[in-house]
């Protein structure tokens, strides 16, 4: 069996679990192909339980916005010169770069210029091909990637039209979702009744959101506890009937799962200081997202992965107002959505608030909306169906470790 080494690299959260599921197929693909893969990565907990050698842990030092990310400066190109110093010891076979934009243009331009006999693949590029901030990164992305994987039809057409060899695959949560429990087997799991209305809380998956995100989406919360328990929604004329019952007030309304052990004492003393009926949730997210009747989230992979369980959600994000007013006056930045749901689509299927819209009464607006309007949940549903038929179907890890192991097999200059 022939021995082979792939350096994986990757940030964030997110980032851990594609990675994580990215190595699960490459091993499983590398031994029906009669390979034997060593995995080296940046990465985190996931991916080093798929099997992965982690040379620095990234998934609590990423953020979003120009200051926000000024303290993670170090502590990234920390584990940047550790990995390339690990890299000139042990050259690669293949290099795979998963988004992580910055770090990753990196970690690839040192590839290209130390092992130029090194293949690369961009597995899920970074979303230049939404926000355009800046065509010399997308130049610097098309020249360093021997194969760029996307996952969004959009994100294959764009790169395609910059010179980038492409192969679109699908978005690896249609292969999650496959093990997701059914809505009946999550609320079991969680002790939740049938009819009991379960609110899924997503506040914070990186540090810099439990500053500007979690006050917002908690005062939210607070703000719809009290009028569920009052039923003060059925005097709002835009919500025509009534789906679900007054909540028990002695139960849990909020469910908000754990993304990283290092969030549990904020998050603790804010439910406690907003006195939310909620419950912290460790290690069993899929249950969250499954039982839920409707998700309040900040805007990342969440999104995609609650559109495919058929849960309405309302999105949001915030960032500092410096960095925004930089942002919007510089920059000249513009997005045409936020939500993977809405990008695959390329329009509105879910409520976006972003910077100052992402208000707490705009929150609660939308979400009594898609609580108790059944037309409104009926054109959210009908909606993520169209969402589904275009994000590829099931055995997308599968594809994309089958480019990759032929990459590694063909090589550069073949």
């Amino acid at each position: 069996m022939t021995r082979k080494t792939i350096f994986i690299s990757t940030g964030e959260v997110s980032g851990d679990l594609q990675g994580a599921m990215l190595i699960d197929a490459l091993k499983r693909q590398g031994l029906a192909a009669g390979l034997e893969l060593e995995i080296v990565a940046l990465g985190g907990d996931r991916m080093a339980k798929a099997g992965a050698t982690l040379l620095g842990d990234t998934t609590s030092i990423g953020s979003v916005g120009l200051l926000e990310s000024l303290p993670f400066v170090l502590p990234t190109l920390q584990i940047q010169r550790r990995a390339k110093h690990y890299l000139q010891q042990h050259s690669p076979d293949l290099v795979v770069l998963i988004d992580y934009m910055g770090p990753n243009l990196s970690i690839g331009s040192f590839v290209r210029r130390q092992f130029p006999q090194v293949p690369i693949a961009y597995y899920i590029a970074p979303q230049e091909w939404v926000w355009s901030l800046s065509p010399r990164n997308t130049a610097r992305i098309v020249e360093m990637t021997d194969r760029l994987l996307a996952i969004f039809p959009e994100e294959a057409r764009y790169f395609e039209k910059k010179g980038a060899s492409v192969g679109w695959v699908g978005h690896p949560l249609v292969d999650r979702m496959q093990s997701s429990p059914s809505r009946e087997e999550a609320r079991k799991a969680l002790g939740i009744e049938p009819e009991q209305i379960a609110i899924a809380l997503f506040p914070a998956s990186r540090r810099q959101e439990l500053k500007y995100m979690m006050p917002i989406v908690f005062e939210a919360a607070k703000q719809l506890q009290e009028q569920l328990g009052k039923g003060e929604w059925k005097n709002n004329a835009s919500i025509p009937n009534s789906q679900f019952p007054i909540p028990n007030s002695q139960t849990s309304l909020f469910w908000i799962p754990l993304s990283l052990e290092a969030y549990r004492r904020p998050i603790e003393a804010a439910i406690e200081r907003y006195g939310l009926r909620a419950t912290l949730v460790t290690g069993k997210t899929q249950e969250v997202l499954a039982a839920a009747d409707l998700a309040i989230t900040k805007s990342g992979t969440v999104n995609l992965e609650l559109a495919l369980l058929d849960v309405p959600q309302v999105v949001f994000y915030r960032v500092s107002a410096l960095t925004y007013w930089i942002g919007r006056n510089f920059l000249k930045f513009s997005i045409p959505f936020m939500s993977p749901p809405n990008l695959v689509v390329m329009r509105s299927i879910v409520p976006e608030l972003l910077q100052e819209q992402a208000t707490p009464e705009n929150i609660v607006q939308e979400a009594l909306e898609l609580l108790f309007n059944s037309d409104r949940r009926r054109q959210t549903l009908a909606d993520y169906q169209e969402m589904r038929q275009l994000i590829g179907e099931v055995g997308v890890c599968d594809r994309a470790a089958c480019e990759i192991l032929q990459l590694l097999q063909l090589g550069r200059h073949s």
